[in-house]
């Protein structure tokens, strides 16, 4: 069998996909050692390695992702490290035998946990050294060192490998959608340092599902010999009754393939979430498909400026209930998130255009799917300084503690914010930081519970607070969940804890919106349901593969796959959420306009038209 870069050299080739969130899907216990399995459920194992070989995967990537001595030490594992992943090896050689498939070892970072402490580099060398070597003793073709969100730790590994065989290697990053490392650097940087310091194959994974590694690959050139890699996630994940479930079909991975090879992908699988069918519909076309062997980066977007400043409100001000005007006017929250970076033109811009447009407040999220955004409660004070518009803050138990919580409502209470929208929050491990800690001391009807009790003047364990605050305190509801019986049971429960009003997801279906009406209407609790228009066929198909949560009904996606360009789609995009939002009005006189992208004039539009 040809070596793997001199396959790669001549054609596109397939990797596998998922190999934990696959056997987690077969029954392993979401917090157990996959990388034991290697020696106590081998024929499991064997059976994950066949079923992507069978479904056309060229490259195997061993069980061992984590099988370092730091991570394994979680599990008392610590003095298996050699053993581990020396069968993982040979598990895969077993399972593969007469197969025309590339074993490659996988090696990940040694520890996403800041409470794992520092380790000397000598130390760190030799963590690298036992786990690469055991892979390479095992007869592994290749070893991936991949999902390192740090430069410095992937080139230690790098060195450790370059000085212990002579194999291919594939250093692969996570990255953030916006593009750097938890290092600092930017994507396109950190591949010119790899490359340079010896890598085969450069590449990402981890983090980013096909849409956000498109636009990472995007700035990327690629020059003759250059190999990439890329093996994006299922999506973002939704934690449902245990388990993490990811949304992007196979059929939607199939069709990213023509573009991921366009922007100079060579070795393409999958990561988080992708199974054997995803695997399986993209070897249906990857043969036809050839190699980009010279491609220039696209130009960066050039930023947009704020023109204009408008005169502070008094932070004094006592802010209109959203719930009061709903009795004598219709009401339109829209969101507008937060920017990523500290540049705050652009949305303070968006806050002005939607105040002129008769929006009765902003709704500002807190880190949604875990990625890291500027505070809501900063951004919400700078919205009522410099344009006065009531915020709708949302708040999530995910990064705070019941201490932390606190007096984070406490400080909202004593600057006169008085509107809430209590969440669980996305986990940490689904988002940009994915070595951050989730906290979780309460849940969403924990945290209606403490803000009922503060409105009461006491604190989480009863002790006066000399005042009491007066907040308006939402939840949410989906309802585009499978089990619409299960939602409405969770929404009930907020209701009893004390949620006065129910904000949803978006709905982009007039039969699902009308269904919606009819299940919460009876509750008696104003509603504000989610209205997102659809800017393309891109962004729809993104939206209900990638984000959980989300589902968008065929017919709609076809409409939007029919159009002749991505105006005309728009067009569609924002009939139809006149429509939902016409059906939102009449049963529940408010409606909930979410802004994709921070494309604020579309939320204008919607404002503005009947």
């Amino acid at each position: 069998m040809a070596s793997i870069l001199d396959l790669l050299s001549e054609r596109v080739v397939l990797g596998d996909g998922a190999t934990g969130t696959y056997l987690y899907d077969l029954g392993v216990p979401l917090h157990h050692c996959l990388e034991e399995l290697n020696l106590t459920r081998p024929e499991l194992v064997t059976r994950v390695y066949r079923e992507y070989a069978d479904a056309g995967a060229q490259v195997i990537e061993t069980n061992s992702f984590g099988a370092n001595r730091l991570r394994l030490a979680h599990f008392g594992l610590e003095n298996k490290v050699g053993e581990i992943n020396h069968r993982a090896a040979q598990v895969a050689r077993e399972a593969l035998q007469g197969r025309d498939v590339f074993i490659g070892g996988s090696v990940g970072p040694l520890s996403l946990r800041p409470t794992d402490g520092e380790h000397s580099l000598d130390d760190r060398k030799t963590f690298f050294r036992e786990q690469i070597g055991a892979l390479v003793e095992g007869g592994c073709d290749l070893i991936f060192l991949e999902t390192f969100p740090a430069l410095d730790e992937l080139l230690l590994a790098l060195e450790v490998f370059r000085s212990l065989a002579k194999i291919p290697v594939v250093t692969s990053m996570a990255v953030s959608e916006e593009g750097r490392l938890l290092s600092g650097e930017s994507f396109v940087e950190a591949v010119k340092v790899l490359r340079a310091a010896g890598a085969d194959i450069v590449g990402l994974n981890g983090t980013c599902g096909p849409q956000a590694c498109l636009h990472l690959l995007s700035r990327l050139p690629v020059e003759e010999g250059e190999l990439i890699s890329v093996f994006p996630n299922a999506g973002k994940p939704e934690f449902y009754e245990g388990r993490f479930n990811y949304a992007a079909s196979a059929g939607y991975f199939a069709a990213t393939l023509p573009r991921l090879v366009e922007e100079g992908a060579r070795l393409i699988g999958g990561d988080y979430g992708t199974r054997p069918e995803h695997i399986a519909a993209m070897a249906a076309s990857v043969r036809d498909l050839k190699p980009v062997r010279v491609k220039k980066p696209l130009a960066p977007r050039s930023r947009v400026e704020i023109s204009e400043r408008t005169a502070p409100a008094s932070a004094r001000e006592v802010e209109v209930s959203i719930l009061d005007l709903l009795k004598h006017r219709t009401v339109s929250i829209v969101e507008l998130d937060s920017p990523k970076t500290l540049s705050m033109d652009k949305f303070l811009a968006g806050a002005k255009a939607l105040q002129d447009a008769g929006a009765a407040a902003i709704t500002l999220a807190d880190n949604s799917l875990a990625i890291l955004r500027v505070s809501n409660f900063a951004a919400a004070i700078r919205v009522r300084e410099e344009v006065g518009l009531t915020s709708l803050i949302h708040l999530a138990c995910r990064d705070r503690n019941l201490l932390g919580l606190q007096s984070e409502i406490m400080g909202l209470g004593t600057l006169g914010f008085r509107h809430v929208l209590a969440l669980t929050g996305d986990p940490a491990r689904v988002g940009d930081h994915p070595g951050a800690t989730s906290v979780y001391d309460l849940n969403s009807v924990g945290l209606i519970k403490l803000l009922i009790g503060m409105n009461r003047g006491v604190n989480a364990v009863g002790r006066p607070l000399q005042g009491q605050t007066d907040f308006i305190i939402g939840c949410a509801f989906n309802p585009n969940a499978l089990n619409l019986d299960s939602q409405v049971k969770k929404l009930e429960s907020k209701l009893a804890a004390g949620a006065q009003y129910v904000m949803t997801q978006p709905v982009f279906d007039l039969d699902l919106a009308r269904k919606t009406v009819a299940r919460l209407k009876p509750l008696g609790v104003p509603v504000f349901l989610g209205v997102m228009p659809l800017l393309s066929s891109r962004n729809a198909e993104f939206l209900h593969n990638e984000v959980p949560g989300i589902k968008i009904a065929e017919s709609l996606r076809e409409r939007l796959r029919l159009c002749a360009d991505d105006k005309a789609a728009t067009r569609i995009g924002i009939e139809v959420a006149r429509e939902v939002r016409d059906v939102a009005l009449e049963a529940f006189g408010g409606v909930y306009l979410i802004t994709p992208f921070l494309r604020y004039e579309v939320s204008v539009d919607l404002l503005q038209t009947p």
